[in-house]
């Protein structure tokens, strides 16, 4: 089960007119505590970025689903909210239960047909409530290779 931690990291960019501005970009990391997702964002955000940079914030992140897409245009992602419908025999409603769901898509059209899509198969009846552009320029999946320590000869 994935524990995902949305990272704030903040730098120095220089812009295509030269001047210098301070930048804030938003990543989703999977790590077992905030001091694992700090030491991953450091150890991904570091041949990216020239000089240095600080981790502004971080905060857990309660997610249901993540789908990612296979279309190399997909460079946005969307934070999603679905209501799983039951049925309360006792009392005779619907319940409704609430699940976030992130889908990388291009635009919100592509995004609502991702997320129908990564549904197909869902045996429970659902409804979509929302879907809503995120800051999140980036996911880390954990990867098992992160885990592993150097091999000291």
């Amino acid at each position: 089960m994935y524990n995902w931690f949305e990272c704030k990291i903040k730098y120095d960019k220089t812009g295509d007119d030269g001047i210098i501005k301070t930048v804030s970009e938003s990543y989703l990391v999977d790590a077992l505590s905030f001091t694992e997702a700090e030491e991953r964002m450091n150890r991904e955000m570091k041949p990216f970025i020239s000089g240095e940079f600080l981790i502004a914030n971080i905060k857990r992140a309660k997610i249901a689903e993540l789908f990612d897409s296979e279309d190399e245009s997909s460079d946005k992602w969307y934070r999603s909210k679905v209501n799983f419908v039951t049925l309360d025999e006792e009392k005779g409603i619907e319940k409704r239960v609430a699940s976030t769901m992130y889908v990388k898509a291009t635009d919100m059209k592509n995004a609502l047909t991702n997320l129908i899509d990564g549904m197909k198969g869902t045996l429970a009846d659902y409804e979509i409530a929302s879907i809503v552009e995120t800051p999140i320029l980036d996911v880390y999946p954990y990867e098992a290779a992160d885990s592993v320590p150097p091999v000291l000869s």
